[in-house]
């Protein structure tokens, strides 16, 4: 889901209350519950469910039934219990930390600082909005459209990833996401993406139906709320302002499915084509003011959405930009502002939109201010504790069986070109796979954090995160660079790249337990790699070559081929349907629903050939068939409170985990392990079972 960014630091007390509340070996029991060291959650199974009809309610009735999704959160998952596990144990590190020796300079000092700063609600209340006067007052100082776009400028981060969907998303004008370039992987480029709203999508300002449009009607009290705080005068009308500018900038956004289209995004501009194809802003002062000026060229998304936000530089009043810029400056910098920010945001984004019932407690809003803020740094103390060399090469063995399980794959394929296949194979063969954490840590001595400075902090990580980017330009490529940090619960895929990331933190139970039969780390973990691999060849990921070069290496007749499979997935996808006013959108979520499809396919394979012709064993009752499938399922549980799941629907590209589960669908053995047949209602047929790689 998407938050309000957090910065960090702490006051020892409230850690150590919290800890003493639930520690992370207690938390650690309280996930076995749910996923039994060892073994399948049997007891969270619903048996009166048949697996045909519905292998989701099967697998997690049981669990669904009894399991209360916490306060503080919109879902709850296993996912969840593990960050919950995953930031309980950063807050032992980080109490460590807080107890020891630590240089100042070093990394373990601006841990310690940064995070016991965040802490200080005390001194926060104290300082008020004093720290926030001088970003007012610059703003109040705007005279004319140069010094707009000036200070747009100033507010370009470095905060959107344009190859990963879920982060399609920049409150700022426009988002920076420098990568290795589309066209020559020796080098990177800078990526402009649209931005400017604070909801997350366009929909949430444009879509009709009711429960929308129920959020709608809360956003501009909100507005009005927040410039209140932070005693800007006559917030109404500007409120009024910003969501008119809002709304104006979502009609000109490019929808996401669109957004998702690498060809079409893949435009280049120099530096003139910006006056020229998108007049309105100040291109000059823009770049100049975000420490661009030297850049000479630009990848830029979603061009349509560039140039209607420029003109709106242009054509909206100064006064009601500068409401907007206002607002923006405000909801950013709350979480170091007084509490009455944090709940007045939490109302609104948490509760409203999300559906949370309750704040997160200040020290999870602290840790996650500081992986935000010094992640990797956090990291390597996380992998040192917790992420031990035989749990390291056991992931890596996984990773290798199941490309190699992907390899025979590609050459088994009857429809696909020998010469498609050798380049897929090259593609496969130079993957750059890291497992646990980087090869190389980043460097944190540029970046300042000062005792007691949570608002500055906030700052400076922030600018220090840009500055690390822009810094890129003109380097080679480091195909060894991390975007997530070890501690993260989650996995990617990076196309351009070819490399995968799987940090330490989802390398652990209930995913990866060295306790229990192969079957259920292969269902579960091996899933997750082997959607990785896939995605690689997902509709986004098939037109990369092996260097990351955006290039078409397929014949006609087998490009064809794999996008009737597609549109054929997509299909399956937009008949389930969450909601009676709202369906899932197959074509938003196919490269997931491809890299399900086909990872999960190629990881059953992987796990059989672990065997070495050796018979599954059976265990608590099942078959080893039937572990791997329950495994996968069990993977994906979660409960999810309504106007989040309404959010997932509308803006994420990765399916609710209730459909990724039915997957299996597609897969012959999953009919054979559990005797589906025909009358069935997840039966498909064999001629409507997708076949993608």
């Amino acid at each position: 889901m998407r938050r309000p960014r957090l910065p960090a630091r702490i006051s020892l007390a409230p850690v150590t209350l919290a800890l003493a509340v639930l520690s992370a070996p207690a938390l650690a029991a309280q996930a076995n519950q749910h996923h039994p060291v060892g073994g399948l959650d049997v007891a969270g199974m619903d048996r009166s469910v048949r697996p045909g009809e519905d292998f989701w309610q099967y697998a997690n009735g049981t669990w669904l039934k009894r399991t209360e999704i916490p306060a503080d959160r919109s879902s709850w998952s296993s996912d969840a219990v593990l960050t919950e596990l995953t930031d309980r144990r950063t807050a032992d590190l980080f109490r460590e930390v807080a107890g020891s020796d630590a240089p100042a300079g070093s990394d373990r000092r601006k841990i310690r600082d940064f995070y016991a700063s965040f802490m200080d609600s005390t001194a926060i209340e104290r300082a008020g909005i004093k720290p926030l006067e001088p970003t007012l007052d610059s703003i109040a100082a705007i005279s004319d459209r140069a010094a707009l776009s000036r200070y747009l400028g100033t507010t370009l981060r470095a905060d959107v990833d344009i190859f990963n969907a879920t982060s399609l998303y920049t409150p700022n004008l426009l988002g920076l996401w420098v990568a290795q370039d589309l066209d020559d992987p020796s080098h990177y480029s800078p990526f402009l993406v649209q931005g400017g709203l604070e909801m997350p999508d366009r929909s949430y300002y444009l879509d009709s139906s009711s429960a929308i449009a129920a959020v709608r009607a809360k956003y501009q009290p909100h507005v009005a709320a927040m410039l209140r705080l932070a005693g800007v005068p006559d917030p109404e009308a500007k409120a009024e302002a910003v969501v008119g500018l809002e709304t104006k900038m979502a009609r000109a956004h490019m929808s996401r499915e669109a957004s998702e289209d690498i060809e079409k995004g893949n435009n280049r501009w120099v530096r003139a084509d910006f006056a020229a194809k998108a007049p309105g802003l100040d291109w000059d002062a823009f770049f100049g003011a975000a420490g661009l000026g030297g850049a000479p060229r630009f990848v830029v998304w979603q061009p349509s959405a560039v140039q209607g936000l420029a003109a709106l530089v242009a054509s909206e009043p100064l006064d009601q930009w500068k409401a907007w810029l206002l607002y923006h400056a405000v909801q950013n910098r709350s979480p170091v502002l007084p509490a009455a920010f944090g709940r007045q945001t939490f109302g609104f984004f948490g509760q409203t939109m999300y559906g949370a019932k309750a704040q997160r407690v200040r020290w999870k809003r602290a840790i996650t201010a500081t992986n935000g803020a010094l992640g990797y740094a956090v990291g390597k103390l996380y992998v040192a504790r917790y992420f031990p060399a035989a749990e390291k090469a056991r992931a890596e063995t996984m990773v290798a069986n199941i490309m190699a399980a992907f390899r025979d794959r590609i050459d088994g394929l009857d429809w696909m070109a020998q010469a498609t296949k050798e380049e897929a194979k090259a593609k496969l063969a130079s993957l750059k796979v890291g497992v646990g954490y980087p090869d190389h840590w980043p460097d944190y001595s540029a970046l300042e954090v000062k005792a007691g400075d949570a608002f500055g902090n906030d700052v400076r990580a922030e600018l220090w995160q840009l500055r690390r980017s822009v810094a890129k330009l003109g380097k080679p490529v480091d195909r060894s660079e991390w975007v997530m940090t070890p501690q993260t619960v989650n996995a990617v895929n990076l196309p351009a790249m070819n490399a995968m990331n799987f940090p330490a933190a989802i390398l652990q139970p209930p995913y990866f337990d060295p306790d229990r039969p192969t079957a259920l780390d292969y269902g579960a973990m091996g899933a997750v790699i082997g959607h990785e691999v896939s995605h690689s060849f997902d509709n986004s990921g098939a037109l990369f070559d092996s260097r990351g070069r955006l290039r078409n290496w397929w014949t006609k007749e087998d490009f064809d081929h794999f996008k009737a499979s597609g549109e054929a997935l997509a299909a399956q996808y937009d008949r389930y349907q969450p909601f009676p006013d709202l369906a899932l959108n197959g074509k938003q979520t196919l490269g997931e629903n491809i890299a399900d499809l086909a990872g999960l396919t190629a990881t059953y394979e992987a796990w059989h050939r672990s065997l070495r012709g050796r018979p599954a064993p059976a265990a608590q009752g099942f078959t080893g068939d039937q572990q791997f499938f329950i495994s996968f399922a069990q993977s994906w549980r979660e409960k999810v409170r309504g106007p989040a799941l309404r959010n997932q629907v509308l803006t994420d590209g990765h399916a609710p985990g209730q459909y990724r589960a039915l997957t299996v669908r597609n897969l012959e053995a999953w009919y054979e392990a559990f005797g589906v047949k025909p009358g069935a209602k997840l039966y498909l047929a064999p001629g409507e079972r997708v076949r993608v790689w």
